[in-house]
């Protein structure tokens, strides 16, 4: 590879080996380690250099803008990638990616998947804590080949604290005016035979008032959370050859969920434990093997206490109280690399997934799904091309109810030094949910177990290149989804709905671009455009919750002499529409937001102390990121109400190094 290109692989490749930006090692720890790569961690790597389309989340992005949550982070900083938190921070959100569906993309912790199986229209976002975090990486477009189901539309990987050689680590204190508060330490270093990294975080908040519009009798109107985190990883090497590393991470969080009539308490409180054991082995420069193990228990319960209409007094109506909801997910992958001849080398892998899980809120009857599958990819090397990459690929995976198989073609081409042309078309699968094929509350749709699962055709084509200072692309992307799974209430047998395939197709297609500069020294700047089109067939309009267009833009100022910086982010998202009774559908798009960021180190020797500010949404833009409505109290008519975005809060943190 030539130019940029080249520059930002193996940077992405240094960062998963041992991250952490030379500026940021510098301020942090003395020392970060180099090791041999695992398999694992360096393939969403491995598959950008082939023609995949990987966006980073960067530290220096993460520290800089001292982020509450991850999902803050990709709601501003990932060109393409359309997430709107109903609440702020520790929330459900909308999530699309090329046009997609909140289901359609899979979530991972340090290569752990931690999508909620139980259902595909909520994201695991709500107990992520941004302090914890060292980069994200989002891969974009079909990925079952490697990562399976609900990976449709694309992958987002959170990547942990990484190794470090000397030891060290950082303390942070902060908070924000809307009444909250933050907290994290974070060790790393050897211990004996062995390196670690210890991480504590706490985030705690009141919140701010979620909804425009409440009725009387809705007496909780803030929307608080207090969240704790913490968990290590422990890196063993048993000889030059063969490594064990451990991962855990526990996450205590008491979320509340006000609703803009009745609601006097309502809460859920969530437990959640994520651990993996892996074994990687470098038998010769010819075979690499990695054996990973994984564990993730998310356990909650749901309380809800409703006051009565026009009886502020009367005692409350309790609707839930301690109500169990939860699912448990293990299982094992196999991932192999062997080059065993010039010009070629190829991936073999194989994964396991055991998912079981009940809720006894939205009643879904205890289940227990088994997944198998067998993945193979053959790629080509500079032996055979020099400069071009080419893969192909495919994956058989197997359940009780269904066997899928899915294939993958990709490529990167580097036309001239300053040019290079890459895509990628395959197929990808989303197995259905656990309420689509068993749920049985009354309230809503039933369950069919008779669903098949959700296949899409994928495509992305993309340009780009590098003059001077100044880089860009240009991607164009198309996906058809068949059997598409919808709650039907037309069937006179079903009045308040089944899930059922549909036999219509569906279609979402569109373009992104993106560059960025470096203006003069220090000074940088980036901005995004997307624009999607996602409609069923013969439909005249586009989906619900996914924005025709959107945009976001960057400006930094970051002298490598001088002990501060500064940097402005916005956001543009255009039309966004969502049916909602009594209303015909509703746009709540057309916002634009705003985050300032400044950091000083108090000790430009040393830059052991840190001050960070950010003022999130600066103008204090009054957006909605969901709307809906309710009955009015004591009344059948209805109201219209909306989700707000968060009013601007000023968010200030102290670090120190050591």
């Amino acid at each position: 590879m030539n130019g940029l290109r080249r520059a930002l692989l193996a940077g992405a490749a240094m960062t998963a080996m041992a991250p952490g930006l030379a500026h940021a090692a510098a301020a942090e720890v003395d020392e970060l380690v180099v090791t041999g790569a695992r398999l694992e961690e360096t393939l969403p790597q491995e598959l950008s250099r082939y023609g995949s389309d990987l966006e980073v989340v960067t530290p220096a992005v993460l520290r800089d803008n001292i982020y509450v949550d991850v999902g803050q982070a990709l709601q501003m900083q990932t060109p393409g990638l359309f997430l709107a938190p109903r609440n702020g921070p520790f929330s459900y959100a909308d999530i699309s990616l090329q046009g997609s569906r909140t289901g359609d993309v899979l979530w991972l912790v340090d290569g752990v998947r931690i999508n909620n199986r139980l259902y595909t229209s909520t994201s695991p976002a709500d107990t992520l804590p941004a302090s914890m975090v060292e980069r994200i990486e989002v891969l974009k477009g079909g990925q079952s080949l490697f990562y399976g189901t609900q990976a449709a539309a694309g992958v987002i990987n959170v990547v942990t604290r990484p190794y470090a050689d000397a030891l060290g680590g950082t303390f942070t204190i902060g908070g924000h005016t809307n009444d909250g508060v933050h907290a994290d330490l974070m060790v790393r270093g050897p211990a004996g035979p062995a390196k670690f990294v210890a991480w504590v975080s706490k985030d705690e908040a009141d919140g701010y008032r979620v909804f425009d519009v409440y009725q009387p009798s809705a007496t909780l109107r803030k929307r608080g959370y207090d969240v704790v985190s913490f968990g290590g990883k422990l890196g063993i090497d048993l000889s030059e050859r063969l490594a064990l590393n451990l991962y855990y991470q526990h996450t205590d969080a008491h979320l509340d969920y006000p609703n803009p009539r009745l609601t006097r308490l309502s809460f859920n409180d969530r437990d959640e434990e994520i651990g993996s054991v892996s074994l990687d082995w470098n038998a010769s420069e010819r075979v690499q093997l990695s054996v990973k193990g994984y564990y993730h228990d998310w356990d909650s319960v749901y309380s809800t206490v409703n006051n009565v209409p026009g009886n502020p007094a009367a005692p409350g109506v309790i609707i839930d109280d301690l109500t169990y909801w939860g699912y448990e997910d293990y299982g094992v992958s196999v991932l192999a690399k062997l080059n065993l001849h010039r010009g070629f080398e190829y991936q073999l892998g194989y994964d396991y997934q055991n998912f079981n899980g009940r809720d006894d809120v939205l009643l879904i009857a205890q289940q227990t799904e088994k997944v198998q599958a067998f993945v193979a990819q053959v790629r080509t090397t500079d032996d055979l091309i020099a400069n071009a990459y080419l893969a192909a690929g495919v994956r058989f995976n197997r359940t009780d109810e269904t066997d899928k198989a899915v294939w993958n073609v990709s490529g990167h081409w580097d036309v001239t030094p300053a040019i290079y042309l890459e895509g990628m078309v395959g197929t990808s699968f989303i197995l259905p949910s656990a309420e689509q094929l068993f749920g049985i509350d009354p309230c809503c749709a039933v369950g069919n177990p008779d669903l098949k699962p959700e296949q899409s055709l994928n495509g992305n084509l993309a340009v780009g290149g590098e003059v001077d200072r100044f880089t860009w692309r240009v991607t164009g992307f198309a996906r058809k989804i068949d059997d598409l799974i919808v709650d039907d209430y037309d069937q006179p047998g079903f009045p308040d709905g089944i899930y059922v395939n549909t036999a219509g197709k569906v279609r979402s297609r569109g373009v992104e671009a993106q560059a960025t500069a470096r203006i003069a020294d220090g000074w940088s700047t980036r901005g995004s455009f997307a624009y999607t089109r996602t409609r069923a067939a013969g439909a005249g309009r586009q989906f619900d919750r996914i924005p025709k267009a959107q945009a976001k833009g960057s400006i930094v100022y970051e002298p490598a002499d001088r002990p501060f910086g500064a940097s402005a982010s916005v956001l543009w998202t255009g039309d966004v529409r969502q049916q909602v009774t009594g209303f015909g559908r509703v746009n709540y798009g057309n916002y634009v937001v705003v985050d300032l960021a400044a950091h000083v180190y108090v000790d430009p020797a040393t830059r052991r102390h840190r001050l960070t500010a950010r003022l999130e949404n600066a103008f204090d833009e009054d957006y909605a990121t969901r709307v809906n409505s309710a009955v009015i109290d004591l009344s059948t008519q209805r109201f219209l109400y909306r989700f707000r975005g968060v009013p601007r809060t000023l968010n200030l943190s102290y670090a120190y190094s050591f």
